[in-house]
């Protein structure tokens, strides 16, 4: 039988010790909650009353039940309080002698038989447990901000924890409705161990000026449906609370250079730039501790441009502090598409529905045939799910012309290539619209992996060239990548943001670098989690659950990568690794396996899961 906990001491009432107090209490345990100080302990109980009135005024607590919460809950100045209690969780800041010190007064304080925790999320559990005369008794319970709002919990073991001490704590989280994953004390754990990565690499993209901190938050938000964008993330969970789980993680970890803090975060932490608490950080918000963004001096200017007709206003085509350049678009009325797969499918239809004429030129009438009978298809379904009007159906298919031959590319202002992702294929296919278009017609590659200077170079007209890296599904997706060569002109840039404006996507502009924003963050992590798996550190499912619940991910790493294609992960990954020459972004091994396996996600039926009787 689990242990029955009927009271639990908490230390430190911060934002996540004050959050802790009220995931106890909310389930009917009663709280010692102990701060150092007077003033401290008020702003905690500040805190929590804070945090409860909004549960109230938003109906997802009722007043007496904020009441009877509020009841069970003990506040006391120092560590003597907690003299009978049967749990103590530790949530004091992250670092390790203050954490020692606390655990070290705990031992002498609290009952022979309490559970000692830590909250810590990224310091060794080991490390602080042997500062205690029991650290057998001692275990980590790392929850997750806002702590009543989010589900996960890690609970992490020493090699010295006792198994009945595990398994208490789990039966505690099943009675908090938390969802455990159990794991060995390693640094980072699993969440922070995959998210903190992700998280200084986009960094390190402010840093070099690779794209704007609102093109790469908007790139991850709408690329990869996450809640919020890195740079966000960072500003709320604190730029100084990131470096030191950095800073740790990159000694515990094994000096992994992608753990290692990029300079510009030290550079902000010393300037006081802290994010959301300190009012300023990636971004500059309405006063300390607010979560509304305000206007400062990096905040791109919102023009405006008109299409041709006069018909479609498109606002923030601005090129902001990573794109100096502030050039006026072209004209744009008439679109060539090459191309007969998925992606060109979708690229056809989204054009046509924006309103614009589209040339659809494939390899021969067959394709074009298909490609038609795909495009009327997905018009169809648009109608059948009342998202289109049929006699706006009628007038999309009415503006597509079909080709067969390239000649009919010549009078269009703007070329979508979207053919097969094979260097050479696209290099010819540019050398023959350089001699095809009429001078100063855009020629775009949907290219998401290839260099896009090399396609550019294979014309006569390379500040013409640029990438327009559009997210399968092209119709639904709202993203698309403007990648801009060092040949690339300020006028194509304006241009291709215009027409990611007309045609209601957002588009974000960054350099011609291996994986772009949204595959050179993204694909890293996911490559990060087989190794964790590959290591056997935690489980597939365990992982994705860290993921979902602990960052608020709509699908754990395994659901994307089976989803996603192994064989197209590596791929991606391969060429990352090969022009950044980042060890850290070398394809793990396992991944590697599976590809030659055959084992290639859902579409082969089996990947890292088995969905052949799914």
């Amino acid at each position: 039988m689990a242990r029955e906990f009927s009271t639990v001491g908490v230390v430190g009432l911060g934002t996540m010790g004050a959050g802790i107090v009220e995931v106890f209490a909310r389930n009917g345990i009663d709280v010692v909650a102990v701060e150092i100080s007077a003033t401290a302990l008020e702003r905690g109980r500040a805190t929590l009353t804070g945090s409860t009135d909004r549960a109230v005024a938003k109906g997802k607590l009722a007043e007496a039940d904020r009441d009877a919460l509020h009841e069970r809950v003990r506040f006391e100045v120092g560590l003597d309080a907690l003299h009978s209690v049967d749990l103590v969780i530790e949530a004091v800041p992250e670092h390790l002698d203050l954490k020692q010190r606390i655990f070290a007064e705990l031992d002498r304080v609290c009952r022979p038989d309490t559970i000692l925790a830590t909250n810590t999320s990224s310091l060794s559990v080991t490390e602080i447990s042997v500062a205690t005369s029991r650290p057998n008794q001692v275990i980590g319970i790392h929850f997750f901000n806002p702590a009543p709002v989010m589900k996960l919990v890690e609970v992490v073991r020493t090699v010295v924890t006792a198994p009945e001490v595990v398994a208490d704590v789990e039966a505690l989280c099943a009675r908090l409705g938390k969802v455990d994953v159990t794991i060995n004390d390693r640094a980072g754990f699993i969440a922070n161990a995959l998210l903190f990565g992700y998280l200084n690499h986009a960094v390190a993209m402010v840093e070099s000026h690779y794209a704007t901190r609102e093109d790469i938050d908007a790139a991850m938000k709408l690329g990869c449906g996450l809640p919020m964008g890195p740079l966000a993330l960072m500003d709320l969970i604190g730029l100084d609370t990131a470096y030191e789980i950095l800073d740790t993680m990159y000694r515990r970890g094994g000096r992994d250079r992608r753990h290692a803090p990029v300079p510009l975060l030290k550079q902000m932490v010393t300037a006081g730039l802290l994010g959301r608490k300190s009012g300023r950080g990636f971004y500059t918000y309405e006063r300390p501790g607010s979560p509304v963004v305000v206007p400062d001096q990096t905040t791109p200017p919102a023009t405006e441009a008109a299409l041709a007709d006069g018909a479609r206003a498109i606002a923030k085509v601005g090129i902001g502090s990573a794109r100096s350049e502030l050039a006026s678009p072209a004209v744009v009325t008439r679109v060539g598409v090459v191309g007969s797969g998925t992606m060109a499918t979708g690229i056809i239809e989204v054009f046509a529905k924006a309103g614009y004429e589209v040339v659809s030129v494939t390899r021969g009438m067959e394709k074009s045939a298909q490609v038609c009978e795909a495009v009327k298809t997905s018009l169809n379904k648009g109608v059948v799910r009342g998202r289109l009007a049929e006699a706006d159906r009628d007038a999309a298919l009415g503006r597509i012309t079909w080709s067969a031959t390239l000649d009919h590319l010549a009078d269009v202002d703007l070329v979508v290539e979207a053919v097969v992702e094979e260097l050479s294929v696209k290099k010819a296919l540019f050398a023959s619209l350089d001699e095809v278009c009429k001078p100063g017609v855009v020629l775009a590659t949907t290219t998401s992996s290839l260099p896009v200077i090399d396609v550019a170079m294979a014309t006569q007209r390379p500040a013409d060239v640029i990438g327009l890296h559009f997210f399968n599904p092209a119709p639904v997706m709202p993203l698309i990548e403007v990648v801009r060569t060092i040949r690339t002109s300020p006028e194509s840039v304006a241009t291709a943001r215009a027409v990611c404006a007309a045609l209601g996507k957002t588009g974000v502009v960054c350099g011609d670098r291996s994986g772009f924003i949204v595959n050179a963050l993204l694909f890293p992590y996911l490559n990060d989690a087989v190794r964790m798996l590959e290591a056997s550190y935690s489980t597939a499912d365990d992982i994705d659950h860290a993921m979902k619940l602990g960052c608020g991910y709509p699908m754990g790493p395994f659901e994307l990568l089976d989803v996603v294609g192994l064989d197209v992960a590596l791929a991606i990954q391969r060429e990352l690794y090969r022009e950044l020459r980042e060890p850290g972004f070398a394809p793990a091994p396992l991944l590697e396996h599976l590809v030659t396996a055959g084992y290639l996600g859902r579409k082969t039926r089996r990947g890292f899961r088995d969905h052949a009787h799914r």
